[in-house]
């Protein structure tokens, strides 16, 4: 008898008497966002942008959960509550494995409360549902992976995410999270630390932004240092084009997940970086600090760095000098 994984985008199962994780009947609705992280931060009643422009708060964003994986979360959580409010040196003691699942547990978490969304809008407009394959196959392997965090897996080979942590000089109180849930990325910065995640790319952003991370390592990163790597891997995540599959096999201790190689073409793994594509994403990031994309591409070979000079090296953190304010 093989261990059996919860498949809901195989029949679209998000009935909210569904548990999003295990598959069993729900017990309550939680919110996505730990309540450690409302409280702290004060984000109960903050507004959250859905995919379909809607508004929401971040107390809103609810998942319906069963006994064995609330227990779960409640565990992971006061765990990374104790490594986040301790500090960048902490956070990189945690198990990546663990960093994976409480980010992991965050952006799915928000997919099925918008896949939920979405059909109840479709039924009310008398619409059938419908959704991209491409998409439910990558929010299903990632579900996949997620259980994790309630049953045994073992991931195999190449892992199927790229974590990085950054020590970096934050105001007191700063929450700053970003997902893009269509390409599996993630940032978030608080206390003295950043973290970037891409969640399913088999560590190829790791590889493709090697460069830049070689020249950041172990260095302490100015704010907008860090909005700048984040933009970096946002931009690669959409430039990225392959599709991973992965071979999983589910015995009755253990499911088994071994990544498949993604170089099996001539193609490159990431299209072209286009300066003003990646110009307006930098714009985005770089908000608080009002530099505009005509600025930041005024030179479209060499577009605006605080993270590298001209010669390509390093920019430390006491000389980025800001003409705008913080």
């Amino acid at each position: 008898m093989s261990r059996a994984l919860f498949r809901p985008f195989n029949r679209y199962n998000f009935s909210g008497n569904v548990c999003y994780l295990t598959g069993q009947p729900a017990i309550l609705q939680t919110t996505v966002f730990p309540d450690w992280v409302l409280k702290q931060f004060k984000l109960e009643d903050k507004p959250f942008k859905m995919l379909d422009e809607h508004i929401a708060t971040y107390q809103d964003i609810k998942i319906p959960v069963s006994e064995a994986a609330i227990a779960a979360i409640n565990i992971l959580d006061s765990e990374i509550e104790e490594a986040f409010n301790t500090g960048y040196a902490a956070v990189k003691s945690v198990d990546e494995l663990k960093l994976f699942q409480w980010i992991a547990k965050q952006v799915y978490g928000i997919i099925h409360w918008e896949v939920r969304a979405g059909m109840r809008q479709q039924r009310a407009a008398g619409e059938e549902f419908s959704f991209s394959e491409s998409i439910a196959h990558k929010f299903s392997n990632l579900h996949i992976m997620l259980q994790s965090l309630v049953q045994p897996v073992e991931f195999e080979g190449r892992a199927p995410w790229s974590i990085k942590i950054f020590p970096v000089n934050n105001e007191d109180e700063t929450f700053i999270y970003r997902d893009e849930i269509n390409t599996l990325v993630f940032s978030l910065r608080m206390n003295d630390f950043g973290i970037i995640a891409s969640l399913q790319d088999n560590g190829e952003s790791l590889s493709f932004h090697k460069g830049i991370l070689d020249k950041v390592e172990g260095k302490q990163l100015h704010p907008i240092q860090f909005e700048e790597l984040c933009a970096r891997f946002f931009y690669s995540a959409y430039l990225f084009n392959r599709l991973p599959e992965y071979t999983i096999l589910e015995t009755e201790e253990t499911v088994f997940i071994d990544a498949m190689p993604l170089r099996i073409s001539s193609r490159p793994v990431y299209d072209i970086w286009q300066a003003k594509t990646y110009g307006q994403v930098l714009e985005n990031f770089w908000k608080p600090w009002g530099f505009l994309l005509l600025e930041i591409i005024k030179n479209p070979e060499q577009p605006m760095s605080f993270l590298e000079d001209e010669q390509g090296g390093f920019i430390s953190q006491p000389m980025v000098a800001l003409s705008k304010p913080d």
